[in-house]
């Protein structure tokens, strides 16, 4: 079972409205909108997946991570190690 299984409803109502946003990007840049504007949007846009992602990973190491430690041996060194990686990925995007 994924660490996000209970809240699956709600990240893919999140990921939903993430993608009606990038929807209306195209429907900007489509329609000749104004830079600034496009910019403001695709700004939104990140900051929403950013946020679905550090929710997601948060999910990840109280459920998929925690059980591992529990478990302990290596499979909680790769578990740690594969959060640290992915932390490390979202802090440089």
């Amino acid at each position: 079972m994924a660490g996000y299984t209970d809240t699956k409803d709600d990240h893919l109502k999140r990921l939903r409205r993430i993608e009606g946003q990038v929807r209306g990007l195209q429907r900007m840049v489509d329609e000749d909108k104004y830079c600034i504007d496009i910019l403001t949007q695709v700004s939104a846009a990140g900051r929403a997946l950013q946020a679905f992602a550090l929710e997601l990973l948060e999910e990840h190491m109280a459920h998929c991570v925690a059980e591992a430690i529990a478990t302990g041996g290596a499979e909680a060194d790769d578990k740690i190690k594969e959060a640290s990686d992915a932390i490390a990925r979202l802090v440089r995007s």
